[in-house]
């Protein structure tokens, strides 16, 4: 531990990203990217957008993305937020919405992101335990709280929480905020966005980084009343004014447009992910409901952490999370057909053996 450090860098406990490696060519089932490529019209933008103009600071406020996000969700240009992933924008509104010495809720098995930025603000957090088929609760979050997250479909599981289930944990939390964390609605499941306009405690955080196939540019946005966007306008305008670069601006409009491209590809996930849950089950594992573009599975026989290593001698990585009641599941992200049909090849012969 550096000597030159502050009291809260050397508190930290850094979120952990999935495996990026560079030794070997893998075939990628631990992040969650999606398996095809942008809108070829995502593509073209860039090249027109990659001229002189880069010498020159983007529009702050981002107002073109902004007017299509709002179009594209029936609202209005002053209720939609933009940042550079819908990671920033989560560490955004934990800043802007929640208090050191009021404890937030969020589920004990979630996206692991959450905690770290309580560290990084010294936020309190208490977590509401899952139940046995990892459901949340919803009753559990009609407590006195300093704000709630949770992410639908969550993380790691794939589980969906219902809009109308999400709407009575509105009604019971007027006083604080109410943020759900859509990284993967657009593979099955209902968004709250139809809630934005009864509910001004409500925020809902949506990427292009899963569905639109744009990980590699980082573009998240926030939809909520005008008055949690001006609050995060303050914390963003105090921390990095030009969050969004060109070429993210132009790529995050065209993939939104072409919404065509959006649902061809989306529906291809969507079915790969129901045929290998299909054979996965056959072969005896437990293949947890999934809305999202990925699988959460075990094998009641063969140890999570040793499927996940053969995996990858194999030359397929998987994501194992070595924590209480979840290590002995993978989390698999749905690859294309043909990645697939090798990871099932390689899964089936390893529970054999």
């Amino acid at each position: 531990m550096n000597i030159y450090w502050s009291d809260t860098a050397k508190r930290l406990e850094p979120y952990v990203p999935g495996e990026q490696p560079q030794d070997r060519k893998y075939i990628k089932l631990n992040t969650n990217e999606n398996p095809y490529p942008p809108s070829p019209k995502v593509l073209e933008a860039i090249k027109n957008a990659a001229d002189d103009r880069l010498r020159l600071y983007p529009d702050p406020d981002c107002n073109s993305l902004k007017e299509y996000i709002a179009q594209y969700f029936g609202l209005e240009k002053g209720q939609v937020f933009v940042g550079n992933g819908s990671d920033e924008i989560l560490a955004f509104a934990f800043l802007t919405f929640f208090n050191p010495g009021n404890s937030i809720l969020f589920p004990d098995i979630t996206y692991s992101f959450y905690p770290v930025y309580c560290g990084l603000y010294g936020i309190n957090y208490k977590t509401v335990p899952l139940d046995e088929n990892f459901s949340i609760p919803v009753e559990s979050f009609f407590q006195k709280n300093g704000g709630i997250i949770i992410a639908n479909p969550n993380a790691p599981t794939g589980k969906y929480l219902d809009v109308s289930l999400i709407r009575q944990i509105l009604e019971r939390n007027t006083k604080s905020v109410v943020l759900i964390d859509e990284a993967y609605i657009d593979f099955g499941g209902e968004s709250s966005v139809k809630l934005v306009n009864e509910y001004p405690n409500l925020l809902v955080v949506q990427t292009l980084s899963k569905s639109r196939s744009l990980a590699g540019l980082r573009v998240g946005f926030a939809l909520g009343d005008r008055g949690l966007i001006e609050g995060l306008d303050r914390v963003k305008n105090s921390f990095n004014s030009y969050t969004l670069d060109r070429l993210a601006i132009v790529s995050a409009i065209e993939a939104i447009k072409d919404e065509t491209y959006f649902r061809k590809t989306r529906e291809k996930v969507i079915r790969t992910r129901e045929r290998v849950s299909r054979e996965l089950t056959g072969i005896g594992f437990e293949v947890v409901d999934s809305l999202a573009n990925f699988i959460f599975i075990r094998h009641p026989k063969v140890y999570a952490y040793d499927i996940f290593q053969k995996l990858r001698e194999q030359g397929i990585l998987v994501r194992h999370f070595n924590k209480p009641g979840i290590d002995n599941f993978l989390r698999v992200s749905i690859g294309t057909d043909s990645e697939m049909d090798i990871f099932l090849r390689v899964i089936k012969n390893i529970v054999r053996e």
